[in-house]
Order: C-alpha cells, then sequence, then structure tokens
C-alpha cells in the first residue's frame, strides 16, 4: 500500500454536539408507535400470557411471554463495588486559549475554538444503589471527555486525598468501610467499629478522615462542590518533555455544604435530594458550571516539597503552587435512560489521551488494575466499551476479536497484525501522527514490598488542614467526630483514633475526646510502625518547601457569593400582602433565585386585596431543609393564621436553627418571634426602617420593598450565617 504523509491528521470533528449526535441512532420513542417483540413482530395483546384454556396452564410456545419475562429477569448487573448510587448529566468543555501547549499535546485542552462533550457522573461512593444522597461520604466527580483523539477519563473526587498510599490496601480500606459483614449495618456510613478500627491502625488515613470529617463530606449540591484528580499526573508536550500536574474543578457557585442535621432529614424526607436537584437545575437551565485548573511542577522540582508528590494522601498547597485556570465546563443536558446512560457508564483512569500520563503513584497504579477488572465483573464481557454511552466518538479500528455481544461487525479477512491480506491495515500511527507513546522514564530498583520514606508524614498536612479552617469549620468538624466515634462500641478504638488526633492537634483531640468519653493519651512520642525504606528521595523531602496553613482549604474562605438557583420559600396564608410578595418575588428572580410559594394547603392563596396566587408546595410536601432562605409576607391575618400552625412556626425556627436567611415586614416580625427567633435586632413593626442581622432581614409596614429585597438578596448570596451558631439559636 502506498506511504502515508508524516503528517499529523485531520482529527475526527469534535464539538458539543459530537456525542448527542452519535447516540442519537440508539435512541428509541415509542411515542405513536404499535408495540413488537425484539424481532419486530408486532403483538397485539400484552396483559395475559397464552394458556391452555381460561384457567389452564401457561404454554412454553408463548414467545412474547418468554421474551418480556426474560428482559425482565436480566435487567439488573452487578453495582459497582464502590460510586454505585451515582447521577450522571451531559454538557462539554472548552479551553480558555492555547497556554498549555507548552505543556501539553492534548488537543482538547489547548484548542480554545473546540467544545468537546463530556458525560460527568457524580455518586457517593460507600452505599450501595438505594442507600440517601446525603450522607457522610466522599463524593465521586468523574468526568469522561469524548475527545478527537479518543477518551479520556479524568476520576475524581470532591476531596483531594485519600485514605491510603498504595493501591494493596484498597480491599481491606473498602471492606472496613462497608456495613457490618455480620449484620450487613449501618448502610452508607462510616460510623462503625470496623472501619474507625482500620483508620486507627492506618495513620496514614489521618489527613482524610479530617476531609471527611469537616463539611465537605455533606455537599448542598453536586453543583456547590469541587472536584479534584486526587493524583499526581504528567503532561507531556510535543518535544517529550514530562510535568506533574493536578487536576482540580471548581464551581462558579462556589462548595456549600448541608448541616448535618439537615442531611439527616433529608436523607429521611427524600433520599434522592442531590440528585434531583441536579436534574432539576438543568431543566430550569440553571446549567452548572465547573472551572479546570491545573497546578504544574517541573519534573526537575519534584523534590522541591516536603511532602511527596506521588503520595495520594498529601495535596500541594496553593501558596506553594498556584492554581492556574484552563477552561470551563458547562452541564446542560440530562440523560435520556438512567441505566443506559448513567449506569452503564464506564470510567477508567487509564483512558488516556496523547499529552497525559500516568506517574508511580501507587495508588494510582492500583487503580489501573481496578478499575477495568470491575467493570468486566459489571458487564461480563470485555466488550462494554463498545455500549453506545462509552463509545468514543473518534474512529475506532483494531483486531479485537468477539466476545459477548460485540456490537461491531468486522468486515475483510485479516483480524491480526501484521498482515499483508489487509494491506497491513489498520496501520500503527507514528507519535508525529498522533499516535499514544508512554513517556519513557528510567526505572530501576529491588524487587521489594516497602515503600519510599518519603511517604512516612501522616499528619503535618492534617495539622495543616485544622489550621486553615474557621472556627465554624473546626466546630462542625469536631460535632462529626463526635458522631462517628460516638457510634463506635469499642472504647480501645475511640482511644486509638484520638491518640492518632493528638499528633494532628491536641486542642482538636481534648475536643473530640471530651464528647466521646475517652482519656487523653499519656505517651505521645511513639510513632507508627511501617515497612518504609530510606533513599534519596526521603531525604531531600525532608529539606523542602513547606506551609503551616492554606486558605483554600477552607469553604468558608473561598465563598462565591450569589443568590443564583437558590431556591426560596415564601410562606403565606389567606390575607398575604400581594403587592410585596410579587415585588420581592420578581427581585428574587432577577437575581437568578427560585421562589416557591408555600402554604397549609395546594391550591390558591388570597391577598389581603383579594388577588390570588397559586400555592406550589404544602407543608406536607416541603420543609425549610429543601430552601435555602425563608421569606414571610407582610399581612396580619396570613401571618397570624401561621402563628397557629405547628408546621409554619418549625420551617421558620428550623431556617434559622440552620443559619439560613430569613426576612418578613410589618406583622410577619410577630411570626419570627413567636418561632424564637432570638438575638436580633428587629425593625420596627410600623415604620419605615429596613434591618439586616445575621441573615435576618426585616422591614417596618412602610418600608421600601425594593430596600427590602435588596437587602435579603445579599443575605442570601452569604449562604449560611454561621455566628448564629453561637449566639443566636436558642438551645
Amino acid at each position: 500500500m502506498e506511504e502515508k504523509d508524516n503528517k499529523q491528521p485531520k482529527p475526527t470533528q469534535v464539538n458539543e454536539d459530537s456525542k448527542n449526535k452519535q447516540l442519537e441512532q440508539y435512541r428509541e420513542d415509542g411515542q405513536g408507535e404499535y408495540m413488537t417483540t425484539d424481532q419486530g413482530v408486532r403483538i397485539n395483546h400484552t396483559d395475559d400470557s397464552l394458556k391452555a384454556g381460561q384457567r389452564g396452564p401457561t404454554l412454553m410456545e408463548d414467545f412474547h411471554f418468554r421474551e418480556k419475562m426474560t428482559h425482565f429477569d436480566h435487567e439488573s448487573i452487578p453495582e459497582r463495588v464502590v460510586h454505585a448510587r451515582g447521577s450522571g448529566v451531559h454538557g462539554y468543555f472548552q479551553p480558555y486559549d492555547d497556554s498549555l501547549k507548552k505543556y501539553t499535546k492534548a488537543r482538547f485542552l489547548t484548542e480554545p475554538g473546540t467544545r468537546t462533550p463530556v458525560f460527568v457522573r457524580f455518586s457517593t461512593v460507600v452505599g450501595s444503589r438505594g442507600s440517601a444522597d446525603t450522607v457522610r461520604d466522599v463524593r465521586g466527580f468523574a468526568t469522561k471527555f469524548y475527545t478527537a483523539e479518543g477518551n479520556y477519563d479524568l476520576v475524581g473526587n470532591n476531596m483531594p486525598v485519600f485514605f491510603i498510599q498504595d493501591g494493596n490496601k484498597f480491599p481491606d480500606l473498602v471492606h472496613a468501610i462497608k456495613p457490618m459483614p455480620d449484620n450487613e449495618m449501618p448502610q452508607a456510613s462510616a460510623a462503625h467499629d470496623t472501619f474507625w478500627d482500620f483508620a486507627s491502625l492506618m495513620p496514614e488515613s489521618t489527613h482524610m478522615l479530617m476531609w471527611v470529617l469537616s463539611d465537605r463530606a455533606i455537599p448542598r449540591s453536586f453543583r456547590m462542590m469541587e472536584g479534584f484528580g486526587v493524583h499526581t499526573f504528567r503532561f507531556i508536550n510535543d518535544e517529550g518533555k514530562a510535568t506533574f500536574v493536578k487536576f482540580h474543578w471548581r464551581s462558579t457557585l462556589g462548595a456549600n455544604s448541608l448541616v448535618w442535621d439537615e442531611a439527616q432529614k433529608l436523607a429521611g424526607k427524600d433520599p434522592d435530594w442531590l440528585r434531583r436537584d441536579l436534574w432539576d437545575a438543568i431543566e430550569m437551565g440553571d446549567y452548572p458550571e465547573f472551572e479546570l485548573s491545573v497546578q504544574l511542577v517541573p519534573e526537575e522540582d519534584e523534590f522541591k516539597y516536603d511532602f511527596d508528590l506521588l503520595d495520594a494522601t498529601k495535596i500541594i498547597p496553593e501558596e506553594l503552587v498556584p492554581r492556574r485556570p484552563v477552561g470551563k465546563m458547562v452541564l446542560n443536558r440530562n440523560p435520556d435512560n438512567f441505566f443506559s446512560e448513567t449506569e452503564q457508564v464506564a470510567f477508567h483512569p487509564g483512558n488516556l489521551v496523547p499529552g497525559i500520563d500516568v506517574t508511580n503513584d501507587p495508588l494510582l497504579q492500583g487503580r489501573l488494575f481496578s478499575y477495568i477488572d470491575t467493570q468486566l465483573n459489571r458487564f461480563n464481557s470485555t466488550n462494554f466499551t463498545e455500549v453506545p454511552i462509552n463509545r468514543p466518538v473518534a474512529p475506532v479500528h483494531n483486531h479485537h476479536g468477539a466476545g459477548f455481544m460485540r456490537m461491531t461487525i468486522g468486515k475483510g479477512k485479516a483480524n491480526y497484525w501484521p498482515n499483508s491480506i489487509g494491506n497491513g491495515c489498520p496501520m500503527m500511527t507514528p507519535e508525529a501522527m498522533g499516535g499514544y507513546v508512554h513517556y519513557m522514564e528510567k526505572v530501576e530498583g529491588h524487587k521489594i514490598r516497602a515503600r519510599s520514606e518519603s511517604f512516612n508524614d501522616h499528619y503535618s498536612q492534617a495539622t495543616l488542614f485544622w489550621n486553615s479552617l474557621t472556627e465554624p469549620e473546626k466546630e462542625h468538624l469536631v460535632s462529626a467526630a463526635h458522631f462517628e466515634l460516638g457510634k463506635v462500641e469499642r472504647k480501645e478504638i475511640r482511644r486509638r483514633q484520638v491518640a492518632n488526633f493528638y499528633k494532628v492537634d491536641p486542642q482538636f483531640a481534648a475536643l473530640v475526646a471530651a464528647g466521646i468519653g475517652v482519656e487523653m493519651p499519656v505517651d505521645q512520642d511513639s510513632e507508627p510502625t511501617g515497612n518504609f525504606v530510606k533513599d534519596d528521595a526521603s531525604e531531600k523531602i525532608k529539606k523542602g518547601k513547606s506551609v503551616k496553613e492554606s486558605p483554600a482549604i477552607s469553604m468558608e474562605k473561598n465563598k462565591i457569593e450569589t443568590a443564583k438557583s437558590r431556591r426560596v420559600a415564601i410562606l403565606i396564608e389567606d390575607g398575604f400582602d400581594y403587592n410585596e410578595v410579587m415585588q420581592v418575588k420578581e427581585a428574587l428572580e432577577a437575581a437568578g433565585a427560585h421562589p416557591k410559594i408555600i402554604s397549609k394547603l395546594l391550591g390558591k392563596r388570597v391577598s389581603s386585596t383579594g388577588q390570588e396566587i397559586e400555592v406550589d408546595k404544602h407543608h406536607v410536601s416541603a420543609d425549610s431543609i429543601m430552601f435555602d432562605a425563608v421569606y414571610i409576607p407582610d399581612g396580619e391575618k396570613s401571618v397570624r393564621k401561621m402563628m397557629g400552625l405547628g408546621d409554619a412556626l418549625h420551617f421558620v425556627a428550623e431556617a434559622f436553627k440552620h443559619c439560613k436567611p430569613i426576612a418578613t415586614s410589618g406583622f410577619g416580625i410577630n411570626l419570627l418571634e413567636k418561632a424564637f427567633v432570638v438575638g436580633v435586632n428587629f425593625a420596627e413593626k410600623d415604620s419605615g426602617k429596613v434591618m439586616s442581622h445575621s441573615g435576618v432581614v426585616t422591614a417596618g409596614s412602610d418600608a421600601d420593598a425594593g430596600d427590602f429585597a435588596d437587602k435579603f438578596i445579599e443575605a442570601i448570596k452569604k449562604h449560611r450565617h454561621w455566628d448564629r451558631e453561637r449566639h443566636m439559636t436558642p438551645a
């Protein structure tokens, strides 16, 4: 065959619609169609099986019954061992500019005009598919990029570190954190003896435990959390030079959390809370946006810091290596079928494209095997890559054979390489033409089951985490430790974990110990033993750069103040002030918030001047934990009725307890007083004043509604007003 020019081939045209167009051929809609069998034979009756007489036995010749029942019996596939409960969404990624060309030849990161299709799956880690969304847990954040050069999977979490350093410990970790083997309890929770027994004996888990006990583990929304690649990867440029890279996703809405009381209640009231929130936001046009940033470390700086870049229990503090924004991802379309897309999507950190490679991180190396192995178990076939959601938009040509559920119909006589019968096709692609080439790294050493001593620091970054939090965040973390360790029955496990926490910070350990009934440890000199080996890397890292505090760790120090997509409850009964409601409602909508009318009953409520308004939700189906803020309009008759409704009073009191913005005017102030909203300077009820104090906005009946709405929106932008926890919320 003729030789091809050694030039980079023109890539397959890829834009944000490429994956959608490819999936179109697999979508089907029975609207207006006649029912058929899988073979296309039309069916005239599907309510009864074929029998020998009306009351006789079912006949095996009923092919329609057998086909229908067989499909039903085999609808399920094994759920994922971890990340079983997930929620998926389509979107696109677009780089800002071509500045990364200096570091990587990955085109989807360096061609600013290209919108690469993506599918993102958010998930909890520990629980089964039937568990609740709001449990305290790590959240998976996996992104499949359908690039012109093949699929690239960035398989990350909403926390930048992990529990263990080596993939060989992953089965032990998962066995320990899953429900107890004897009674299958508790579901989707680490609050039991086996997990904390493991964690207390594995000091390398300490840093990750700080993240899991923090508010990061109970996100307000999948749309309002960060994502991290966890591992250190490599960028490779056109010259073959490598640069270490860490990946970060930052939501344009900022990172926000639930409070623990909300998380527990939502698990009962709406266990699909995060899944529903994501779906509804996209249906309403509130498309989630995430900015991709990278931290870049030149190869020659590998040992510049006081931690090992290959240690997955460590972060690179942004004070040492700032994040560099490189592009934005927009999630704009819900799946058409949960099973076909969200459940069947298969990620693998070894799905790489030219310009990106792995490192010798021992946890990442273990994942490279584990992910492919678990997909083989789930699908019972190597052909899961041919499932529509997993197909790349780039052309696929190879000699992979048959196997279960092979969907490609291969043509030609040569299914091997090299061959002459098929003119040597499909051909090998030289690196200069886009062929993937692994980074050439010199590796030598003895076969040994051990780790570099540079992995032996288990506490300094846990201390860094603690030092970086605000006081409310520290209080929440201690409270979480009280809950988790308070569920542990064996006192020696609680005592051992407190001893580990003492090495993080003595004050932190004392606060935890006081809440779980153990004494402070006496001997603090002993270091945990492990199979570590001294090497050159260890000596270099001991002299590396470090920081004592990193504000980037704190969610509170990095708030993005916005009212966009916030849910606001408007509590009314008959007799409310219609003009005020409409003016405030319009202001909220203009700010991007979503106000909903809440009342005792569904139907229409009549204002004091006779206008009607439709109720969106009633007290049976709504609760303050489902909203970000609460507004009680003026109107004496309306407010007096709510003052006699326990549900309305609880709605307001609970929102105040959870530090959410609350606003009311005129006679509505009486409802706040009856709901025990304390420690707030209320505006005079019959004045023209507007007052805002710790997220509680009040106005007199003669106040300007525009000014009142503006101050309420400013309070909503701050999301929570934590100073109430210590000074205002009644016991």
